[in-house]
């Protein structure tokens, strides 16, 4: 593979047909006997696919020798490499696997037969039972033997080197689904090599603007920068070889994904970021890694936001480096990677580094074997989960997914989603664990169930002899739980539950939500529709399932416009004038008129609104359930008007009132006021009252929330805390 500033290309003329000639050139990396199975898979090859050409119009061998010369490029054993030559024989050909167990043994067959047996994976937004299938094939085959999937990865990645020559639909499709399937793949593994060319040839393809814009404005500036980190390089190794460090220092390319990437996700331009001229420093043992960054920290002044060490913290596919960046010569940032050669090779190889100890007698990959036991985890989703949507986006879920490891109270390490909690611990150790459990430890403290673990820590759960989750723990607000799995055991418990039990429970789940929300007034089957249900009892079982979370109720509310206001023939209507803002709401029909919330009912973004033109005030802007909007008298009715809500810019705050009732206790009011700062909420006004006799509180309070889906959220929180009966907003 040869990579030019950015811009991926072909090796000079590819892989050549002339094996003859790309098999002397392995001769150096594999013995005599291992070319001679690959001779004999390459004339297998050219014969079975002797008359079959490619879209771009190439023969078809040149693809799947293609193919292997990328895996020799990962340093693959050569059955790897013999089965990579045949990977489409058996299905495309005539060949059949017995063939080729004959001729070549039982290894390479097995693995062509793995490779055949992974159907094409449909595009991600699409494909149904049959993509699901078909990605439980690919982590069968990872799982048994996971060069299967290194040579899938290899096909994909010379597949989309020639994307070129496909109509632009299949580009883009093909694209996407390499952009969040294989290369997150890739990256889990470990292959980082693989992993940066499919990112960028994706990115090609789905935005192909941005890419061209970018790989311009670095091919604009590459002389300059070639020229500049050439005299960093040679200032660089003569201050480490005067420290007595041996090292091997390289410039390295900057992927344009990852800068893209970078610039979306920090808002800032090209010329902004630190890493556009890099460094990598290669040095043989890991003391020598830390002396070296004093050399680099001596030598420049470093930027301390910008130092990450993964060799002491290495990342969840075992990546290790230091990563700095400093002030190089002339002002300009410069990033720096410093590893070790063999941190270098598992760099770029991930898993497939697992073939080179293997060949070369040392010792055995244990990060290989974590990976592996990750795979097998999701198999076990083939007997969860029958919905073929669920079980991708858990997949894809997985991919994209940091990771945590903790330890249980035998020593064993469990690997979690990072933000996972003592509930997604419970639900890996065992689904019955999960169920009953009421309490956790973290290395011996007490803590609550949505304690975020962190890596290293000791879980210990603490459960009851008859226990069933609660449905709280599916609120996503809540954060009891972050990992698929648990979520998955949870919903599978409550949906074998009795369904008039669960019409019951979610009936008095979607009234209570309603109330707080001060939605009271919408039509149930426009709630059912907004939901995608047929019927009002499907969706009042799944609110009892837990199926849907208060926060999609919250959401549909939001979404919906109640006509609970009768209009009017007088209501105004937008004429010739384009609707007019004013504040926060935009007036339809009238030109710029003073705006302001009404008091009775204190809408916010989110609230179904109509405006009441008054007298000398301008534009009382009201929820279209308010009682003095829906009660008001027909004379008066002609000064409505339609308002609806603009975009509101961050830290835009609206008054709402909410009421609370509990059973009295001490604190009751700080927890209230402490969940009200925990989520950035302002106090405006609390009024409190206690009926002596029958120990009941209530509260009213006046806060300052940006939307309706805080609001949700907070009234949720508050709900949660003992003795508090209900809460809610008040209409």
């Amino acid at each position: 593979m040869v990579y030019v500033e950015n811009r991926l290309e072909s090796p000079a003329g590819a892989v050549a047909l002339d094996v003859d000639a790309w098999l002397s050139a392995l001769s150096g990396q594999y013995p005599e006997q291992a070319l001679a199975v690959l001779r004999r898979a390459c004339g297998m090859a050219q014969q079975a696919h002797g008359g079959q050409l490619r879209a771009s119009g190439e023969p078809y061998l040149h693809h799947v020798l293609a193919v292997a010369d990328i895996l020799v490029d990962l340093r693959l054993d050569y059955e790897t490499i013999a089965a990579a030559i045949l990977h489409d024989a058996v299905e495309d050909t005539e060949v059949t696997l017995e063939e080729i167990e004959q001729e070549f043994g039982e290894a390479v067959a097995r693995l062509v037969d793995g490779v055949t047996k992974i159907e094409f994976i449909h595009a991600v937004s699409g494909g149904g039972t049959q993509q699901a299938e078909s990605l439980r094939k690919l982590l069968l085959a990872m799982a048994e033997d996971v060069r299967v999937v290194l040579i899938k990865l290899a096909d994909r990645l010379h597949n989309m080197r020639t994307l070129k020559h496909l109509p632009p639909e299949k580009q883009r499709r093909i694209a996407r689904e390499t952009q969040e399937i294989y290369a997150p793949l890739a990256n889990r593994l470990g292959i980082w090599q693989l992993k940066w060319e499919l990112e960028d040839l994706a990115f090609r393809y789905l935005e192909p603007d941005s890419y061209r814009k970018l790989a311009h404005s670095l091919d604009e500036r590459r002389v300059e920068r070639e020229q500049y980190i050439e005299r960093v390089i040679a200032q660089l190794s003569a201050a480490l070889a005067e420290a007595g460090i041996k090292a091997q220092v390289t410039g390295r390319p900057k992927h344009i994904y990852s800068i893209w990437r970078k610039m979306q996700r920090k808002g800032v331009g090209l010329d902004q970021l630190y890493d556009l001229r890099a460094l990598r420093i290669l040095v043989d043992e890991v003391a020598d890694c830390y002396h070296a960054l004093g050399v680099v920290h001596t030598l420049w002044r470093h930027i301390p936001r910008e130092f990450d060490d993964y060799i002491a913290t290495p990342k969840e596919n075992h990546y290790q480096s230091i990563h700095t960046a400093v002030i190089g010569p002339q002002g300009k940032t410069l990033e720096v990677q410093i590893r070790t050669h063999e941190m270098h090779r598992h760099a770029e190889l991930g898993v497939a580094a697992h073939w080179v100890y293997k060949e070369g007698g040392g010792t055995r990959d244990g990060g290989f074997e974590q990976k592996i036991a990750w795979l097998r985890q999701l198999l076990e989703w083939r007997d969860e989960s029958r919905d073929a949507g669920d079980f991708i986006d858990r997949f894809k879920s997985e991919l994209f997914e940091d990771r945590v490891y903790v330890l249980t109270p035998r020593g064993d390490i469990l690997d979690l989603p990072q933000g996972a909690t003592p509930l997604d611990f419970a639900y890996a150790v065992h689904t019955e664990v999960g169920h009953r459990c009421r309490g956790a430890r973290v290395d011996g403290r007490i803590v609550p169930l949505t304690c975020e673990l962190k890596s290293g820590e000791q879980v210990e759960i603490m459960t009851t002899r008859h226990g069933a989750p609660s449905r709280d723990w599916l609120n996503p607000q809540l954060g009891y739980i972050k990992s698929s799995r648990a979520r998955s055991k949870i919903l599978t418990w409550f949906k074998q539950q009795d369904q008039e039990k669960h019409i019951s429970e979610g009936k008095l789940a979607l009234e209570r939500e309603l109330r707080r929300l001060g939605a009271t007034a919408l039509e149930p089957d426009k709630l059912v529709t907004e939901l995608k249900f047929q019927e009002q009892n499907e969706l009042l079982a799944a609110i009892g399932r837990g199926e849907v979370t208060t926060a999609q109720i919250a959401g549909a509310v939001h979404r919906l416009q109640p006509p609970t206001v009768p209009e009017p023939a007088a209501l105004k209507r937008p004429r010739s004038k384009e609707a007019q803002s004013g504040g926060d709401i935009r007036i339809h029909g009238v030109g710029n008129l003073l705006t302001h919330i009404a008091r009775c009912c204190k809408p916010v973004p989110g609230d179904s609104v109509i405006g009441y033109i008054t007298l000398g005030r301008g534009v009382s802007i009201h929820r279209r359930d308010c009682p003095n909007i829906l009660n008001l008298g027909s004379d008066k009715r002609s000064r409505l008007i339609e308002v609806e809500w603009r975009s509101s810019e961050p830290g835009e705050n609206y008054q709402v009132d909410i009421n609370l009732r509990a059973v009295d206790r001490s604190g009751l009011l700080r927890d209230v006021t402490t969940i009200l700062a925990a989520e950035d909420v302002n106090v405006l006004a609390v009024n409190t009252a206690t009926d002596p006799k029958q120990g009941i509180a209530t509260m009213k309070l006046t806060i300052s929330i940006h939307n309706t889906t805080q609001l949700s959220k907070v009234l949720n929180r508050i709900a949660q805390l003992s003795n508090v009966l209900e809460v809610w907003r008040q209409s």
